[in-house]
């Protein structure tokens, strides 16, 4: 049956005796604004306390506290059921503290909970000013005894669980691991409570798993028990809520950036995940390449060494089929922000069951995965699990196992990871010799809200950004700068006062250049000559080209960086919202025609990237689900919006028997003459990326896709930046350059007309198509439509072959998406 959410205890629990830890606490800001924190973290205090089941100082068992073991077969404990089991816990063990960090985007709260011995509680603070001093070599003064702090100070360790919400063993194993530490008097757990603070997050999508639990138990009983949910699991961007760690434009991800890792800089990360059930049952790395070039070799290097000890120790634990160095690559910062700040990134992906229902899988369904087959030994896949029955009790268990394994060689190896952090640190400091002397931003360029959006990613990601105290002389690259040609280049150029400087002599000087230069993915193909090798998510991420700014690699400063020259620090604000309000950049309170936007059952990442963006800029609109269409709903609308969904998808959802029967099914045949009749009687349809496919075919258009049915090895664009050319008119009407960038990924389209009457937009640009990433076969692309609108009866359909707002990132392309919204009047081709 379906429960309503419930909330945790918000309050900390008291800090063992003597101790200088901090009080209670909801978070300094937590991405919402002060003043919507403070009202957060009221509601959140209000809530009642739920039974903590500590009697006489005993830690409560989980089995005993829930009426179930943690991974018992059909049975999830929800978020408010988890954090009471929590706050129990810390209520009655000395060695384990519980915050409430802040609200997430739907008000649950947000906890993490700190796990030590309680001699390390009891100076928490002198442990984490010791932390903060190895994480900023500067501050570590010339008399101070080097040796004395590493002595001092503490193995960090956090680990992060259930940010993909129907990875359901990662939400209930934390109640296990909290429980083993807050018991265990072995030997080897006190040493992990002596040389460890642990944080341990418990989910990094409490709203998540809230939505999941109920829709599990609707299921159970029915033929498709522990189906996916025809919803997306994250309020705004479901899955891709692990996609959001160099952009931090959710409300949960800036919370575990501010208060877990730039309060505490850990040394090591281990992200709890889930994957699917045909390959290995654990994955951990080492990482396959490309390893992004901006992370350190030392850093990698310990990654290696602490991945393989924990596959060993889980194999001398009798845990089969655990996979190292396959499928996932370390490219991109969007998965990886503590790549770039010093410390360790450990991924961990257990194989799943149907959410909580057991699976039988024989041996011999066992698939090839990338580097590895679970049906043969290697040497990094050495012991593989036979097949049988798979259930929820596994999970957990493999999971629990791969945690203790790392938190065993963190304690074992305290004083090598402190040092190995230091080192990086100190390197960074040092500058690398790839690394201009600093980024110069311009103030007074282009949309202020854009470059107020990179100085907030900057800052949130504690990248000290200063403003000029005076004008700069500076030379770089000649050529092109970020993607477009430049001018002058080595022959040197002037910056006035105020601009924006990054200096990349500091200790997360990384991050900046990660995010900052142009990527040059390499071409990796599956054998000599052969089709390419995908990466595992996308191969470019240059920041200033997605939002439409220029920075500018400085790779020498007349005069020098001096302190005088830089002017102090910026300070930078946490939220999007405020960002773009304080630089007014928002369209609230503009007329906006009546906007409807597709939701499909077969729920779509991009409808919720789609409904963060018009939510952040203030544009009004409503959700239509397929029957809302077939039942006319369109009749009140002006606009529809189709997000990028396949064809297919849009157009047949689930399958009937998959599914509840009103989550089955997609538009069909009566939805699509909805959507016809629509168009035709003077509407707007806004299709975008692969939705476009389904505009031309349903619309029957005279446009189509120039790339499509190409082969890899011809032509293959994973996730690059392209170069844009923008009808001049239109780039006028709107106050935007007719040369920008655009993103383009496996389901882009090249348009190509075979009519007069459409009208091209925009295209990719001729001259410079790649300006970041990877891409084979431009020629394909390069002078192809873009933006085609294409008149139908009394209305016309606006078809995007990209995606003009990918993952809340692309700024620089959001103006065209806004005009389609808007439709007053696009300009004729030139």
């Amino acid at each position: 049956m379906e429960r309503s959410a419930r909330c945790a205890p918000s309050r900390l629990s008291k800090p063992p005796e003597g101790s200088v830890g901090r009080a209670h606490r909801c978070g300094r800001n937590g991405g919402i604004g002060r003043a919507g924190a403070a009202a957060a973290c009221l509601a959140l205090a209000a809530v009642a306390a739920a039974p903590v089941g500590a009697q006489d100082g005993a830690v409560p068992d989980p089995a005993t506290f829930l009426g179930h073991e943690v991974g018992a077969d059909r049975r999830l404990a929800d978020w408010g059921e988890v954090t009471a089991y929590l706050e129990a816990v810390a209520q009655a063990s000395p060695r384990v503290l519980l915050d409430t960090l802040g609200p997430t985007t739907l008000d649950r709260p947000f906890v993490m909970l700190t796990i030590s011995s309680p001699e390390n509680l009891a100076r928490l603070d002198r442990v984490r000013e010791v932390q903060g001093m190895l994480a900023d070599p500067r501050t570590i003064g010339p008399g101070e005894d080097v040796e004395a702090l590493l002595d001092e100070g503490r193995a960090i360790v956090l680990i992060t669980s259930s940010i993909h919400s129907t990875e359901v063993g990662a939400t209930q194993v934390p109640m296990s691991i909290v429980y083993r530490l807050a018991t265990s008097e072995d030997a080897r757990e006190r040493r992990i409570l002596d040389e460890v603070i642990l944080l341990l997050v418990p989910s990094l999508n409490p709203d998540g798993v809230d939505l999941v639990v109920d829709w599990y138990e609707r299921t159970v009983g029915h033929p498709w028990e522990g189906a996916s949910p025809p919803f997306l699991y994250h309020h705004y961007v479901g899955h891709d809520n692990n996609r959001d760690w160099y952009a931090f434009t959710q409300a949960e991800t800036r919370l575990a950036i501010e208060h877990a890792h730039n309060d505490w800089h850990p040394q090591i990360v281990h992200d709890i995940h889930q994957q699917g059930t045909l390959g290995s049952r654990f994955f951990l790395p080492p990482w396959i390449d490309p390893v992004e070039p901006n992370v350190d070799p030392l850093l990698i290097q310990a990654i290696n060494d602490l991945g393989t000890h924990m596959a060993w120790r889980m194999g001398t634990e009798g845990k089969k089929g655990v996979v190292v160095n396959a499928t996932y690559d370390a490219w991109t910062p969007a998965r990886a922000y503590q790549h770039y700040h010093a410390g360790a990134r450990i991924l961990s992906e257990t194989a799943s069951a149907n959410l909580a229902s057991p699976i039988e899988l024989p041996f011999d369904t066992l698939t090839q995965g990338r580097n590895f087959h679970a049906q043969e030994p290697s040497w990094n896949f050495s012991d593989p699990w036979p097949g049988g029955a798979w259930r929820l009790a596994d999970i957990v268990g493999y999971m629990e196992s791969g945690a203790m394994a790392l938190l065993d060689h963190a304690a074992a190896n305290r004083a090598l990871w402190l040092r190995n952090f230091l080192r990086i640190g100190e390197r960074a400091v040092a500058g690398w010799e790839a690394w201009p002397e600093a980024w110069l931003i311009p103030a007074d360029q282009g949309d202020p809200a854009s470059v107020a959006e990179l100085l907030r990613i900057l800052r949130v990601a504690d990248v000290e950004v200063h403003r000029s105290a005076r004008p700069l002389r500076a030379t770089g690259p000649s050529g092109d700068v970020a993607g477009f040609p430049s001018p002058d280049g080595a022959a040197g150029r002037s910056f006035p006062e105020g601009t924006y400087v990054v200096p990349m002599r500091q200790p997360y000087a990384s991050f900046a250049q990660a995010v900052l230069e142009r990527q040059d993915y390499p071409d990796l193909r599956q054998y000599p000559g052969g089709p390419p090798r995908p990466p595992y998510d996308v191969t470019a991420h240059t920041l200033p080209l997605l939002l439409g700014v220029e920075a500018y690699p400085a790779e020498a400063v007349e005069g020098g960086l001096d302190p005088a020259a830089l002017g102090p620090p910026l300070e930078g604000s946490e939220d999007p919202r405020e960002v773009l309000a304080a630089a007014g950049g928002t369209l609230e309170g503009e007329p906006w025609p009546r906007i409807a936007v597709y939701r499909s059952h077969d729920a779509s990442m991009d409808e919720g990237w789609t409904r963060w963006v018009l939510d952040t800029y203030g544009v009004p609109y409503r959700n239509v689900v397929d029957a809302d269409i077939r039942a006319g709903a369109l009749a009140s609308a002006d606009v529809l919006l189709l997000p990028s969904q396949g064809r297919d998808d849009i157009a047949e959802g689930h399958d009937e028997g998959e599914t509840f029967p009103d989550y089955a099914g997609g538009l069909g045949d009566d939805g699509a003459a909805a959507v016809r009749a629509f168009v035709e009687g003077g509407g707007r349809l806004v299709a975008l990326e692969e939705a476009s496919e389904y505009a031309i075919a349903e619309l029957s258009l005279p446009v189509r896709d120039g790339v499509g049915g190409l082969a890899s090895s011809t032509f293959y664009i994973p996730g690059s930046i392209l170069g844009l050319r923008v009808d001049p008119d239109l780039a006028a009407a709107l106050g935007v350059p007719d040369r920008t960038a655009a993103w383009f990924e496996r389901g882009s389209m090249a348009l190509r007309s075979t009519s007069p009457e459409v009208r091209m937009l925009a295209r990719y640009d001729p001259d410079w198509t790649l300006l970041s990433g990877w891409a084979l076969g431009t020629e394909y692309v390069a002078g192809a439509g873009a933006l085609a609108v294409v008149p139908v009866g009394a209305g016309e359909v606006w078809l995007f072959g990209f995606r003009p707002q990918y993952r809340g990132q692309s700024r620089a392309t959001f103006p065209l998406l806004f005009e389609a919204l808007r439709g007053r009047g696009a300009p004729p081709a030139s």
